[in-house]
């Protein structure tokens, strides 16, 4: 039975944990205002996205980690961050000046290489400019019932809050770049993030499906999305414009060369095209589980990543992929290539390096 002291102790815990339960409510901030804490253990944390910075390799992950190695992923370094949202993904178009993502709409630069970073944008200030750029385009077009609309969304964001994630960046030089996320969420600026432009009214998305990834193959930009949403950049037109293919499941990201494209996604589907996305071949990646990362390494080769941990390299076209045993198979969100040509890949245990074995003849 208990004692009188042990209720004395057990209702001073309740008092104690009522206090500090107030004193932390009066202490919070918003990740959007918290600096990143400095962790020997980022390094070992969830980390989503990879990016080269010449030499460097740069990670992005939960809580605002922002990390980075110059040695081919060998020893990390944390970098510097303003914010603990967690961060999706990170570009790099030069070996200085770089843009990552992530939750809450927030958007950081670094001009440094990734050693240190301060917040362009967030998704407190992303409503307004929607509002703001779509209400001047109802006022000089009055009879255009697509900006009432895009304003009402832009309000929508306004009422809701900083809670929309950005899922990706990409930048084709310092000055031109696009952040994509859900809801059809799109922005581009073309002063390196000095300004934002809305681009919903840019993309064949009617429903508003997410903008899961945006990436170049050389010759053409497209945008992956949710429900067999794929979309390419026209030029003539100004806008993205989509892009039919046989798969209706999510599709997590594109890459290939001049002249060759592959989308992936749920289920292990893989699709590849060789005419612009006129026209999709399915490819047997002889797996049923997603694939969440790919990237063409230093010998031109494919090789995609899952979710479950497997290696798929595709030599040369991206016609036949075999599969590559993994020796510790562990999940996988973000890839890059070293400088040495090493693979560095980063998932829910943080980062490591590959070796770039081929795989055998099936």
């Amino acid at each position: 039975m208990c004692s009188y002291k042990n209720y004395l102790q057990v209702a001073f815990g309740v008092v104690l944990g009522l206090l500090q339960g107030v004193t932390h409510a009066a202490d919070y901030v918003d990740v959007l205002d918290l600096p990143a804490r400095v962790s020997a253990l980022a390094i070992n944390s969830p980390l989503s996205g990879m990016a080269r910075a010449g030499e460097r390799v740069i990670a992005v992950g939960q809580r605002g980690h922002i990390l980075f190695s110059d040695d081919s992923g060998k020893h990390w370094q944390q970098a510097v961050v303003p914010v603990s949202a967690d961060l999706n993904a990170v570009s790099f178009p030069s070996a200085t000046q770089g843009w990552a993502v992530g939750g809450d709409g927030v958007v950081l630069h670094s001009n440094d290489a990734g050693a240190t970073w301060r917040k362009q944008l967030d998704g407190r200030e992303i409503g307004a400019l929607l509002v703001k750029h779509y209400g001047a385009l109802a006022s000089a077009e009055p009879g255009n019932e697509q900006w009432p609309l895009l304003v009402a969304e832009g309000e929508r964001l306004v009422a809701q809050g900083a809670d929309k994630p950005l899922l990706d960046v990409w930048f084709a030089n310092e000055r031109l770049g696009y952040v994509v996320g859900v809801f059809n969420l799109i922005l581009r600026t073309e002063d390196g993030g000095q300004s934002w432009t809305p681009f919903q009214d840019r993309t064949d998305n009617p429903q508003g499906f997410h903008l899961n990834a945006i990436a170049s193959t050389g010759d053409a930009l497209y945008i992956a999305g949710e429900q067999g949403l794929l979309l390419k950049w026209d030029d003539a037109q100004q806008r993205f414009a989509a892009v039919q293919t046989p798969y209706q499941g999510s599709f997590f990201g594109v890459l290939g060369k001049p002249g060759e494209v592959l989308v992936y996604g749920l289920r292990g589907n893989v699709l590849r095209s060789t005419d612009g996305g006129l026209s999709w071949t399915p490819q047997d990646s002889g797996l049923r589980v997603s694939i969440t990362a790919a990237i063409v390494d230093a010998q031109g080769d494919y090789r995609l990543f899952t979710q479950g941990g497997q290696m798929l390299v595709s030599q040369g076209a991206g016609a036949q992929m075999h599969w590559l045993q993994q020796a510790e198979p562990v999940p996988v969100t973000g890839v890059t290539r070293a400088a040495n040509g090493a693979l560095v890949v980063v998932g829910s245990r943080g980062a490591r390096t590959l070796s770039v074995d081929k795989p055998s003849n099936p």
